[in-house]
């Protein structure tokens, strides 16, 4: 089967579609955000509070024992919605046919943070979420620092306004002086942190006012009134944000499209997730400027553009969704062309056919039949044994598109079985985290097959690999932490001499990568220093 649609019903619905994912330190409120959103989108009726606190039921996201154990998030989710603006706020203009909307969710939690770098391969936007109390956190900035990598515009977004914490200004001065990133916040918040009433929106002068539902379990109902009403309504609070409108304006922190799509300035909005409060802003703040999805260059230097025949990268392969069956799920963002269920496509890797007649979205544990998806989706592949992250899928004419990168760990454990008659299961076990890209396996000739040494951003993924081993496979393992603190690229004719060196081991990664992992940065400083022709590469977000 082959794409039907024409490119002018393709370039349509690229039109629509908006994909992004939302990046933050733990616990500033994204799991809170993505029900808010699903909320204003009427894809749930009720929200509840984050991972069941205060006696609410969890976050539809999150499905792994794991996370219902702990309150975090592991795996990525794709969750797709249709958005109509509502106009209220006399900027969008009316839309003939709703937005398509593709929030890719992510692990919350840090030691996870390689899945949420793979889903930033596959966004065209990111929303950098930020708790209004404790501002620009060390995640956030790590998860930044890969946007900037790859040229996605960012929207800031200040997230639990309802509850004590900085103000604006002092926001904004921390965002420019320590990313370098100019936000320019399309409205100003009305009332302090721990007191918020409403939003100016700047771009017109109204007053959106909204109001408190039971529980924030509902959409916060909004009224909205002209400046002069505004001011009686809000007295001293109004004036205030008025002021800081102003002095925004005199600074040149207005939005400017260009200036936000190369990454340079940044839309912000002042939410609260919780009261569902400024959540339809972001809606809107996202249909409105996020860019639609592109076309992709591939590893030959050729353009595949959105309305040529089909092609799709997988980002994310997730086994063991499903207890009944050992399934295999790998996650796609389409890049060019229409996606019909049941088409024959080509891996580009091993030039085999592979069938796509078993086709979901996925969000948490629910599932549904996809038929059709365009540039910007994010489609299920079930049974997936083949794909591994960073793959291409096609029709003719053939492209292959970059590989991902594996991103810099900083945590590094040998895994070995307790018991030999196992090793069989031990070996597939290793080899299908390690396709999933669970971890990185690293191997050396000293250490071998029987204790591979596994490198992590952050600890709870051994913890993962461990459940995993003796859940899926009936394994259990021995985990051995290993005194090395990161790892750096280098090449055959430097790892002899590293090898030899104290403090350092050189491991080559199952993707043919060559790793040198060194005990701390002072060793790596001293190498460097002393043997300057040595190749020693950063990865990508590597710790400074």
């Amino acid at each position: 089967m082959s794409s039907e649609a024409s490119p002018a019903v393709i370039a349509r619905e690229v039109k629509r579609r908006r994909t992004f994912a939302i990046i933050s330190h733990p616990d500033a409120g994204k799991s809170t955000m993505t029900e808010a959103l699903a909320l204003h989108a009427r894809m749930i009726s009720e929200a509840g509070a984050v991972h069941g606190k205060g006696g609410r039921r969890s976050t539809v996201s999150d499905w792994m024992e794991m996370e219902k154990a702990r309150g975090i998030s592991v795996s990525s989710t794709a969750l797709q919605f249709n958005y109509m603006p509502t106009g209220l706020d006399g900027e969008l203009p009316p839309a003939d046919e709703p937005y398509v909307v593709n929030l890719v969710d992510t692990p919350g939690h840090s030691d996870f943070s390689e899945d949420t770098y793979r889903v930033l391969t596959a966004v065209d936007a990111a929303v950098m979420l930020i708790d209004a109390a404790k501002g620009l956190e060390p995640q956030t900035l790590k998860l930044f620092q890969v946007c900037r990598h790859r040229g996605i515009p960012v929207i800031t977004v200040i997230n639990k306004w309802d509850r004590p914490g900085q103000t604006p200004l002092e926001l904004i001065d921390e965002i420019t002086e320590r990313i370098g990133l100019i936000p320019t916040p399309l409205y100003v918040p009305v009332g302090i942190a721990g007191d918020y009433r409403g939003l100016l929106d700047r771009r017109t002068g109204k007053y959106i006012k909204f109001e408190r539902t039971a529980g924030g379990a509902k959409v916060a109902p909004e009224e909205i009134y002209d400046a002069d009403r505004a001011a009686q309504l809000e007295g001293d609070a109004w004036t205030a944000a008025v002021e800081e409108s102003e002095l925004l304006g005199e600074m040149g922190q207005d939005h400017d499209q260009e200036m936000f799509l190369a990454g340079q300035t940044s839309p912000m909005i002042f939410t609260s997730a919780m009261l569902n409060f400024g959540v339809r802003q972001l809606l809107e703040t996202l249909v409105e400027f996020a860019p639609c999805p592109e076309g992709r260059e591939g590893v030959d230097g050729t353009m595949r553009e959105v309305t040529d025949p089909f092609s799709a990268v997988v980002f994310k392969v997730q086994a063991g969704m499903d207890s009944s069956h050992r399934d295999r799920l790998a996650y796609m963002r389409i890049v060019s062309g229409e996606f019909e269920r049941g088409m024959v496509v080509t891996h580009a890797q091993t030039g085999k056919p592979f069938a796509t007649k078993y086709a979901q979205a996925v969000f948490g544990r629910d599932r549904s039949t996809v038929d059709t998806a365009y540039p910007g989706d994010v489609v299920g592949l079930v049974n997936a044994m083949a794909l591994a992250p960073g793959d291409t899928l096609y029709i003719d004419p053939k492209v292959q598109f970059p590989p991902i990168p594996s991103f810099a760990p900083e945590h590094f454990s040998a895994l070995r079985v307790t018991t030999a008659d196992k090793y069989k299961q031990f070996r597939k076990a290793i080899d299908q985290l390690d396709a999933e890209g669970v971890v990185q396996v690293l191997r050396n000739d000293l250490r071998g097959d029987a204790s591979p040494v596994l490198a992590a951003v952050g600890p709870m993924q051994f913890e993962v690999v461990t459940a995993r081993m003796k859940t899926e496979f009936n394994v259990d393992t021995l985990i051995e932490p290993l005194g090395y603190t990161l790892a750096r690229r280098t090449d055959e004719a430097s790892a002899d001499e590293l090898g030899r060196q104290r403090g350092v081991e050189v491991f080559t990664r199952s993707d043919g990568a060559i790793l040198a992992l060194f005990s701390d940065k002072w060793r790596l400083q001293f190498i460097e220093k002393e043997f300057a022709s040595l190749t020693l590469e950063p990865l990508v977000a590597a710790a400074d």
